[in-house]
């Protein structure tokens, strides 16, 4: 066989070359991963901005979730390389390291092939309504249009199948969906697995934060990947690390909530968030027709690309709804944004704190009761308030699958995460609250109110 067969290279800006199985030299009858890179649903990742809104505020960021899913693939390569021997210690059972690789590397290839346009606002404003999230939508479909063919995958660049083993479709539906609780059903060794796409640290977000940090201009190396890969490890609790990667660990988890800030959640960005919601909301029948889980061959057409086609067109509709939608998409494709941030507070909730009981955590209820706090004559102003949601770290009812563990060397002894101040003093979960208007006018008073409402939580929670 040609040495440089069935191999092939991509070359990518942060993970260097990039190893892909092609479609020559495969065996007849096998699937190769190249088959599934090219397949229609995965290609339609490169018309999905990877950071939804943001890039219209950082202009470099044009970067595609196709690109993301390439390098979690690539990433899920370098994490079984260092964590298999663990895992077939913990649990004898675990199929072939060619199986495990090459489940690992579709499941990170295939994680978000259910996004819609804008990523997760679709998630929110559009799949929600029918109870479904990205992860869910993106399991129905590898059930229904991807199964045949990653049946007949059996080979990644660095190993392959055991003979008698097939690779199941149903396996990389279950590493995809973050679990709500534990699932006694499933192999131990596939329940550990999913740490790696539901975790602290996982193939998904360890590419998204070095791509998204990179390709912004936020970092050219965001964090420490070699030095958290090399001192991971399965324990008999969990995905482990071992204390000398602790401290790569921390930066690791600080750099992503520091993205989230500076990033995904820029007070511009939240601003076109807004905007976005309002034509969305009204535009929805026009988009699709239903369920997508019903319409999936339309589902599959509808990317960033086609819905900022379909929508510029609306402006010369002879439909006049549709005409009056139009003109107001046409404006939020220049940029016109109405709002307008006059303050911003970031409120966090510790280990303990019950995030759901603050007021914080629904927009709607903090709208009401700061418009409480305004002067009378200012409680009929037109402003928007916006909780966005940082997850710092799962809290200690988080699914067993969102925990983490520490191997500390000198008792070796496995600990939570949380129990090492590096980690402990972070907290759970924060909320950026912000409050837009029209103008800066009254942004004095709007602050003042917000500050009344931050003041009583504060006291609330230290009397609890």
């Amino acid at each position: 066989m040609n040495p440089f067969e069935p191999a092939s290279l991509i070359h990518d800006p942060i993970h260097g070359y990039i190893a892909f199985i092609s479609s020559f030299g495969v065996p007849a009858g096998e699937v190769s991963e190249q088959q599934i890179l090219d397949h229609p649903w995965v290609q339609r990742l490169r018309q999905i901005h990877q950071l939804q809104t943001a890039w219209w505020v950082f202009p470099g960021a044009e970067h595609s979730r196709f690109q993301h899913v390439v390098g979690s693939m690539h990433l899920a390569s370098r994490a079984i390389a260092q964590l298999y021997p663990s895992l077939r210690q913990q649990w004898p059972d675990v199929p072939s390291r060619g199986y495990v690789e090459t489940l690992l590397r579709m499941a990170a290839l295939l994680h978000d092939v259910g996004h819609g346009p804008f990523g997760h606002f679709f998630d929110m404003y559009y799949l929600a309504d029918y109870g479904l999230t990205h992860e869910t939508l993106g399991a129905e479909i590898i059930r229904r249009e991807l199964a045949p063919l990653l049946r007949g995958v059996r080979r990644n660049p660095f190993s392959q199948l055991e003979p008698g083993e097939t690779l199941d479709p149903e396996h990389i539906a279950v590493l995809i969906v973050r679990p709500q609780r534990r699932e006694e059903n499933l192999p131990g060794w596939l329940r550990m697995l999913r740490a790696l796409f539901s975790g602290i640290y996982t193939v998904d977000n360890m590419d998204f934060v070095l791509r998204d940090a990179y390709m912004s201009g936020y970092s050219l190396r965001a964090f420490d990947l070699d030095r958290i890969l090399h001192y991971s490890f399965f324990s008999e609790r969990g995905l482990t690390i071992h204390e000398r990667g602790l401290a790569a660990l921390a930066a690791f988890m600080r750099v992503r909530a520091e993205l989230f800030q500076a990033i995904y959640y820029h007070r511009t960005v939240r601003a076109i968030d807004l905007e976005l919601q309002e034509v969305f909301a009204e535009s929805k029948p026009f988009l699709l027709p239903g369920d997508p889980r019903d319409h999936l061959d339309c589902y599959r057409q509808l990317t960033d690309w086609s819905l900022f086609t379909e929508v510029a067109r609306w402006s010369t509709s002879q439909d006049a709804e549709k005409r009056r939608l139009g003109q107001r998409w046409d404006g939020l494709l220049r940029r016109q944004i109405r709002w307008k941030m006059n303050v911003e507070r970031t409120i966090s909730f510790r280990p303990g704190e019950s995030e759901l009981a603050s007021v914080f955590a629904d927009p709607r209820l903090l709208e009401e009761r700061i418009r409480q706090l305004l002067p009378e004559s200012l409680r009929g102003l037109d402003f928007r308030v916006d909780t966005a949601r940082l997850v710092h770290r799962p809290d200690t009812q988080a699914p067993v699958a969102d925990q983490n563990f520490l191997y500390d060397p000198a008792s070796r002894q496995l600990q939570r995460l949380e129990e090492r101040d590096l980690i402990r003093h972070l907290p759970v979960a924060s909320r950026i609250c912000r409050i837009y208007a029209e103008t800066t006018e009254h942004q004095e008073q709007l602050a003042a109110a917000l500050d009344r409402l931050r003041t009583g939580a504060t006291e609330e929670s230290t009397n609890m």
